[in-house]
């Protein structure tokens, strides 16, 4: 008796602690030939292995094609969660997947992963797809309706939105019950749009549906939620798209509104601070510097001060110095035996601020021709920052061919502690400044900065 419950043991301990593996197929076949598979957690993702990508060929649809195959072996501790295949660091270069205790394989395009990805194993990954597929089906013919509806109000489709709508609802109940303690419930729960009743008869109606019911089905504190995708998409989604304007300003506002509602959502401080981040991140990209302002001083300075990542702040500091907007970060030099200051200049309406040095050759062809230019501009002056090894070269030319300028030797060049606060890593660079000294400008070129002074 003895030994036979000693076997179930073995027996059982093999079957919880077994290894599982992860198989996937891309076709076309791709040149990377590297593939690193992350575990997403809150907002980031936790490196739990890398593989190399084969070159392979299967049959699909009875017919052999050349694939780009991998096969990574999840260690036996692997949690289960949402895992990310990532094949390349730009564009559509991953894929997102389910792991619940088993064998994981699929084939997908990598030009578009998430479109065309098919599960060959997996229960709960397969079950995910087909709910997702059927409820985009009776979805997208209860929209069609409705928006039938709202083209014309004199179509009476009551009775085609009633029956469509109780399919809608069939299909969901269906694939509530059979995910049912399923790693995949929540998602599936979460999936389901919040219809109206009825049909609606007018824009401002529909679309106020759509906005007021967004969060209904959004469960902000549950876990297996936050460790995926799910969560930050339908977050993306709601900013940029629910509440989008083509008015510039009204935009603004309208960002600053969604993101209140949403963080007002999430109870969890630890998470909050991570989508808070998460926010600056993406609005980093389009370098909108008020919002990004707004979420730092409204919203991340009020989180517990551990929950405060002091390092990330001091880096979005920096990166963000120099960005139009900004008043331009203050330095000092000497010129002929005085002391100047940026922020204390007051000889000019307007400044251009130009980082240079005498050994780049862009700089030899634009810096005279934006000397020659600026005589013809009595009301601007130029603060020609030089970047610069050693003082000799530069001294010679700027006495020779600078006058009226205010000229900044800047030693150590890329390593000068004023050019890294203004993040130049090409020279010439340009920054055009207001008599306070705010960023107005940043000219790519000689030619950009002369358009922009003719059109101000």
């Amino acid at each position: 008796m003895l030994k036979k419950l000693l076997l179930l043991f073995v027996f059982i301990t093999s079957v919880s602690n077994a290894q599982h593996t992860i198989k996937g197929a891309m076709s076309p076949e791709i040149a990377t030939d590297w593939l690193i598979l992350y575990r997403l957690e809150g907002t980031k993702q936790v490196f739990v292995n890398n593989t190399t990508i084969q070159k392979d060929s299967i049959a699909i649809s009875g017919v052999k094609q050349a694939v780009s195959s991998f096969t990574i072996t999840l260690p036996a501790t692997a949690k289960p969660g949402t895992y990310r295949a990532t094949y390349k660091l730009k564009g559509a270069g991953f894929i997102d997947f389910v792991y619940n205790k088993e064998d994981v394989s699929f084939i997908f395009n990598p030009e578009y992963p998430k479109q065309s990805a098919a599960f060959l194993t997996s229960k709960e990954n397969k079950l995910y797809g087909n709910y997702l597929t059927d409820i985009t089906v009776v979805q997208q013919k209860l929209d069609s309706i409705q928006i039938a509806v709202l083209q014309n109000p004199s179509l009476d489709l009551k009775e085609d939105y009633k029956k469509t709508l109780e399919k809608v609802a069939a299909v969901q109940a269906r694939y509530m019950l059979s995910s049912k303690n399923k790693y995949i419930a929540p998602f599936v729960k979460a999936s389901a749009r919040n219809n109206p009743s009825e049909i609606l008869t007018s824009v401002p109606a529909y679309l106020g549906n759509i906005k007021n019911t967004y969060f209904d089905k959004l469960d902000f504190s549950n876990q297996t939620l936050i460790n995926s995708s799910f969560l930050t998409n339908r977050i993306l989604d709601y900013i940029f798209y629910i509440n989008y304007t083509k008015d510039d300003v009204k935009q603004q506002e309208l960002y600053k509104q969604s993101i209140t509602t949403i963080l007002s959502k999430i109870n969890n401080v630890r998470y909050k601070s991570a989508i808070i981040e998460f926010l600056i991140e993406q609005f980093e990209t389009t370098k909108n510097i008020a919002i990004i302002d707004y979420l730092f001083n409204e919203h991340y300075s009020k989180l517990p001060e551990n929950l405060q990542n002091t390092q990330f702040i001091e880096e979005k500091k920096l990166l963000f110095a120099a960005e139009v907007g900004r008043i331009a970060p203050d330095f000092s030099w000497q010129e002929k035996g005085s002391s100047f200051q940026l922020s204390t200049l007051n000889d000019a309406n307007h400044y251009v601020l130009v980082f240079w040095s005498t050994g780049c050759s862009h700089c030899l062809k634009e810096i005279p021709e934006l000397h020659s230019y600026m005589k013809t501009k009595p009301s601007l002056k130029v603060v020609g920052f030089a970047l610069e090894k050693d003082a000799f070269v530069w001294e010679t030319y700027t006495n020779s061919n600078l006058n009226g300028w205010h000229n900044v030797l800047g030693l150590q060049k890329w390593q000068n502690k004023t050019a890294r606060t203004y993040n130049i890593n090409a020279t010439p660079t340009y920054f055009i400044l207001d008599k306070n000294k705010k960023i107005i400008a940043k000219p790519n070129s000689f030619t950009d900065v002369k358009a922009f002074i003719e059109a101000m």
